[in-house]
């Protein structure tokens, strides 16, 4: 075992990591540091070593299998409830995963902006990298039948291809380290392995993730950690890991259907989430696996009432309706206007398969109905918005919102 074998009482024994020492080579003139700067940086740096995962055996306590057990039902329960024919609740719940995963990353946004930018509004700023972590949860999806090394690096590039390329297609090349200076990694918080190490280590990270011999819940939380602790890419880790976990839901068939916001139910406790990320590296797992099952739970929670709230606007969407023929396009654009709460014609008429006068019909038919307002477009087509259900998000945001601790 490594030098900081975990002490953990019950009997989630787990390697804790070790470390290594390497050469640091400056990319900073010399006469640009201060004295202390350049004494700092002619020393060596330690960087972790991560332990070997794929064959370890893991019992889990009773009282912790159970807690494990009850999250994983209420996910799979979760998912049924919505069902295989829930959308637009999958691709609304896929977009408030990918808003939550990102705020984890410190990257917020209203609804709106989120809903303009998918329209091409917005192709900078935080709604702009919100939108492309949807892509990247979209490919996690996708390649959840078969998660290996490529499918991992196809998550990264749908997220950063487009607006960092120099920095996805592999993994990293170069030493990365989390907090501290910009400098170099001597006063960071934590250094992942050499970057000479990321590929065995992800290797045996496949490896495991392929096991199924432990319970779904639990081998993700520790897939997730695993990957985090080597943390692979230059750029990008944090919202790849967390798409990992939707695939490896996916793939263990915990959902089947729709995408469980765990994020959200992480960034209620985000300082939890990060301390169980610590113990981890420590070889403590029980902080682990307990901070996803509550995010589980929570995620539930949230995603119910998310549920429940688009459900009644629906409902009330229906009364506004009423005299519409049951085959009319707008009814079939109040639908669209759920999972997508801001439009424009082109995406209707691309969506619903109509022409452009269809279309702009349908759509002031809605406005007319009080279904839908106008508002200015920052490029030359008119936006509709379906305010109801941009406010309903933005409150499932404000619920899963980081906690203050006291």
């Amino acid at each position: 075992m490594p030098d900081g074998q975990s002490n953990a009482p019950d009997s989630l024994r787990w390697p804790a990591l070790d470390s290594e020492q390497h050469p640091w080579v400056s990319r900073f003139n010399s006469d640009d540091l201060t004295r202390a700067q350049r004494d700092r940086v002619r020393q060596p740096y330690s960087s972790a070593i991560v332990p070997a995962i794929a064959e370890l055996t893991i019992n889990i306590p009773g009282d912790l299998a159970a807690e494990v057990d009850e999250a994983t039902q209420l996910l799979t329960r979760f998912d049924a409830e919505v069902g295989p024919g829930g959308l637009p609740f999958a691709s609304i719940l896929l977009r408030t995963e990918s808003a939550s995963s990102s705020e984890i990353e410190n990257l917020t946004s209203g609804a709106r902006a989120i809903a303009e930018a998918e329209l091409g509004e917005r192709e900078t700023g935080n709604a702009a990298q919100i939108v492309r972590n949807v892509r990247t949860m979209e490919a996690a999806l996708a390649l959840a039948d078969t998660i290996d090394g490529e499918s991992i690096i196809a998550m990264q590039t749908a997220l950063l291809g487009t607006i960092a390329p120099n920095l996805t297609g592999g993994w990293r090349n170069e030493q990365v380290w989390i907090g501290g200076s910009s400098l170099s990694p001597h006063l960071a918080d934590f250094v992942p392995p050499h970057h000479d190490r990321v590929a065995a280590a992800m290797d045996d990270l496949v490896t495991f993730v392929r096991r199924t011999d432990i319970p779904a819940l639990a081998q993700v939380a520790i897939a997730h950690a695993q990957f985090e602790t080597i943390h692979p890419f230059p750029d990008g880790n944090g919202r790849t890991g967390r798409a990992i976990v939707q695939a490896m839901l996916r793939h263990g068939q915990v959902t089947t259907n729709i995408t469980a916001p765990v994020s959200a139910g992480l960034l209620h406790d985000v300082e939890d989430y990060y301390d169980a990320l610590t113990a981890y590296r420590r070889g403590e797992l029980r902080p682990l696996i307990t901070a996803f099952t509550r995010a589980a739970g929570y995620a539930v929670v949230n995603g119910r009432q998310l549920v429940r709230d688009i459900s009644g606007i629906e409902a009330e969407w229906e009364e506004r309706m009423r005299g519409l023929r049951s085959d009319a396009a707008a009814r079939r654009v109040s639908a669209l206007a759920i999972a997508h709460p801001a439009l424009n014609s082109d995406l209707v008429a691309r969506e619903l398969g109509v022409a452009s006068p269809t279309a702009f019909r349908a759509l002031d038919a809605l406005v007319e109905r009080g279904v839908l307002r106008t508002a200015n477009s920052q490029r030359r087509n008119r936006i509709w918005l379906a305010e109801p259900v941009l406010n309903a998000l933005d409150d499932f945001a404000a619920r899963a919102g980081r906690r203050t601790r006291g």
